[in-house]
């Protein structure tokens, strides 16, 4: 049986984040379920502020365009995402739209978001776990990019003392979402092969 490939971010770069803590989990859950895992960090991929006019007169940045071929070659995607002021990071939201614009090939912009799966989570040191952030990253995926993401999220509140010494997620009710919503991407990964 073939093998599918999982891309896994953070949607931050801040020293001490809990999503890049969730996203290394995430790393290590799904390459114990024997998929190839690569982990990523959007640190390696610096962009400007998305900009149509910069994009239009100079082309998109290098670094989309790495960061696009990157999820291009993968057949399912786990974004970790932060929240702020009730929504995703402005990391994050500057990189899908740097990446949703780049045109390769030939192609329409924003086909690398089609034809694979995402899978969203979220880590928050409130009590609700940063859902607004979830709420808002899939809309920005499913309807603004036209992905593919799976129903099931994870979102972990008082994320401060949500994780143990090796990691892992301590709430055996939220771990063992986490492990479904996993399982449900490897699964649905699997049908993009």
């Amino acid at each position: 049986m073939s093998v599918p490939k999982i891309l896994v971010f953070s949607g931050s770069i801040r020293a001490g984040s809990y999503n890049t803590q969730l996203a290394a989990l995430a790393a290590k859950e799904l390459t114990l379920a024997d998929v190839e895992v690569t982990r990523i960090s959007l640190a390696d991929y610096p962009l400007p502020i998305y900009d149509p006019d910069f994009d239009i007169h100079t082309g998109s940045p290098p670094h989309a365009l790495r960061l696009r071929q990157m999820i291009g070659a993968h057949q399912g995607v786990f974004i970790a995402a932060g929240e702020y002021s009730a929504s995703v990071t402005p990391l994050l939201k500057n990189a899908i739209d740097w990446v949703s614009h780049v045109r390769e090939g030939g192609g329409p912009a924003g086909a690398v978001f089609r034809n694979r799966v995402f899978a969203i989570g979220n880590c928050a040191i409130s009590r609700s776990g940063g859902p607004f952030a979830l709420l808002a990253l899939r809309q920005i995926l499913e309807v603004g990019c036209g992905a593919l993401v799976i129903p099931e999220q994870v979102a972990i509140a008082d994320a401060a003392t949500a994780f143990d010494d090796m990691g892992n997620i301590v709430d055996v009710h939220t771990k063992n979402l986490f492990h479904a919503e996993l399982d449900r991407l490897v699964e649905v990964a699997r049908l993009m092969m």
